[in-house]
Formats: C-alpha cells, sequence, structure tokens
C-alpha cells in the first residue's frame, strides 16, 4: 500500500477505539463524535476488508488480527509523535530543561557541566532541583536523572549509573587529636545520619554498615540527622562527623580531597541513576546531545 493511500485518519479512530475499547472514549479523546469514529472504522474495514471488532450488545472486542496490529499500529503513531517534535523543534529554542535531585545537582552535574558547555555553547541548560518526581505531560521539562530502581513506565529509561555508599569525613578527623584509625574509633564519633536514604530500602544505613564490620555503638553514641544528601556531605565536609555516603555524590569532594573515605569497606545499594525522558524527545538533537555526554561522563567514572 502506497503511503500516500493510508488512511490516516481512520487509523487514528481505531488505535483509540482500540485502546479504549469504546468508541465514546476515542470520540472524547480525539475530540469528534461517536457517530464519526463508528463511521471511520467501518470505512476502514471496507478499505482492508478485515474486522476489526466484534460488537456484541454491551461490548466492544478486538478481532485477533486487529488486537496483532495494534501494538505496531501504537509505534506507528510514537514515531509520527517524534517526527513532529524534531521538525517542529525551534532553532532558536535552544533551552534544555533538567529536573534533578538537589544533591545530584550540586555535587555531580555542576561540577561537570563546564565541559557539556564547551561542546554545546548553543545549548542553554536550565536546571529546576526537586525531590518531586515531575509528570513530564504536565509540564515542559526535556529530561530528567532520577534515582530508584528505573520503574518508569511509558518513558524511555537508560540506567546512568549504579551506586555503593562507604564512610566519609573532613581530613581533620583523621590527622588531629584521637584520629579516626579503626571500626572502634567510630564508637566515639558523632556520626551522620542521611535520613532521605529511608526513602531507599536498599540503602544501607549506619546500623547495617556497622553490623557488617562487627561493631556495636554504644546506647549514648552522638548523632546528628539531615533530611537531604547535600546537607549530610556538607555536615561531613564542616568536620561535624563521619557520613555514609554515595559514591556518586562524593566524589568531586574526595578527588579534591575536601573529604576522605575511611576504610576499604562499602556496600552496594540495588538503587541506580537512571536517564527518564518522554520517549518522543530523546531525539530531539538537544535531548539526544545532553544524553550522550551524560554517557560520556558516568564513563568517566
Amino acid at each position: 500500500m502506497k503511503r500516500a493511500l493510508l488512511p490516516l485518519n481512520a487509523l487514528r479512530a481505531f488505535d483509540a477505539a482500540a485502546r479504549h475499547l469504546s468508541f465514546k472514549k476515542a470520540a472524547e479523546e480525539i475530540s469528534v463524535t461517536p457517530a464519526a469514529i463508528s463511521q471511520q472504522i467501518r470505512s476502514l474495514e471496507e478499505y482492508l476488508d478485515v474486522q476489526l471488532f466484534i460488537r456484541d450488545r454491551h461490548t466492544l472486542r478486538l478481532t485477533t488480527q486487529a488486537e496483532m496490529a495494534l501494538e505496531t499500529l501504537d509505534k506507528a503513531f510514537d514515531n509520527f509523535e517524534k517526527t513532529v517534535d524534531i521538525l517542529t523543534e525551534s532553532d532558536k529554542d535552544n533551552d534544555l530543561r533538567l529536573s534533578l535531585s538537589p544533591s545530584f545537582a550540586s555535587k555531580w552535574l555542576i561540577p561537570r557541566l563546564g565541559r557539556f558547555h564547551d561542546e554545546h555553547e548553543e545549548i542553554a541548560v536550565r536546571v529546576s532541583a526537586s525531590m518531586s518526581l515531575i509528570n513530564f505531560k504536565n509540564t515542559d521539562f526535556d529530561l530528567s536523572v532520577r534515582y530508584g530502581r528505573g520503574n518508569y513506565p511509558g518513558l524511555y529509561v537508560e540506567e546512568l549509573m549504579k551506586e555503593e555508599v562507604f564512610p566519609v569525613c573532613a581530613p581533620s578527623l583523621i590527622t588531629g587529636k584521637n584520629p579516626i584509625q579503626s571500626y572502634e574509633d567510630l564508637r566515639k564519633i558523632t556520626l551522620i545520619h542521611d535520613d532521605s536514604s529511608l526513602e531507599d530500602e536498599s540503602c544501607p544505613n549506619w546500623g547495617m554498615w556497622l553490623k557488617a564490620v562487627g561493631v556495636s555503638l554504644p546506647t549514648d553514641s552522638k548523632r546528628l540527622h539531615f533530611n537531604t544528601t547535600q546537607l549530610t556531605i556538607e555536615a561531613a565536609l564542616a568536620g561535624r562527623g563521619v557520613a555514609l555516603a554515595k559514591r556518586t555524590i562524593a566524589k568531586d569532594d574526595l578527588e579534591k580531597g575536601k573529604l576522605v573515605r575511611l576504610f576499604d569497606r562499602a556496600l552496594p545499594v540495588d538503587f541506580a541513576y537512571y536517564i527518564v525522558c518522554p520517549e518522543n524527545r530523546r531525539e530531539v538533537p538537544k535531548v539526544k546531545a545532553f544524553i550522550n555526554w551524560l554517557r560520556e561522563e558516568a564513563n568517566r567514572l
């Protein structure tokens, strides 16, 4: 069948009716009448000489052939959307809108962002730092980096980096009076707790980490609690105690000597960082360029 002869309006009506199994709901989605949907389906069936729906008194069911074709048709319309996004992307709209957690934005992205600007001076990066998960359908965000298990239905998802945790502290705590030299020394030092890890049941907390190395704390052990990873790291930088840090978040401060890693023991985390964006946005040039750059930076770790 030649492309010029494809009955696109009728196929669109079939796609909506097949997904909803309702001419009424399909009509609401496309903003036409149910009678118009019915007419489009009838004309498509006549055109193809196949039956698409089994019409019972109160229900609508797909024929086996129509059910097999629906997945392919759904992908075809997704590709149409991608094409339209690419064609309508204005050369003047070079704003790249990102949604990131505050800790990932400040501790991982910002130290590296200069390299992206050097390669893509024409793209203006706009970062919104929030712990809230965004709804791409209701916002103009292009891309997000999310920390989780990677289960984000209906979106393009790509694992960026895995994670592990280990103790870190300011250099002064290993060189000053009563320096930390062994696991047992943790019994008398302030332990900084990242309470945001409570949202990640897989993330080792101090109780889990100390149990793994065979250390028990006295009941009157000194503690500090913060509700964000960013504040936890800042407290460690200020010499307020020892924190369990995520490798990705602490990497730059460790390389600069602002933090030091204690011991060799690290515990893995089931959660990871994922690139997330709408399927119909990832081929847009500015989004594609940023995804490629994220991969390159992750490979530097």
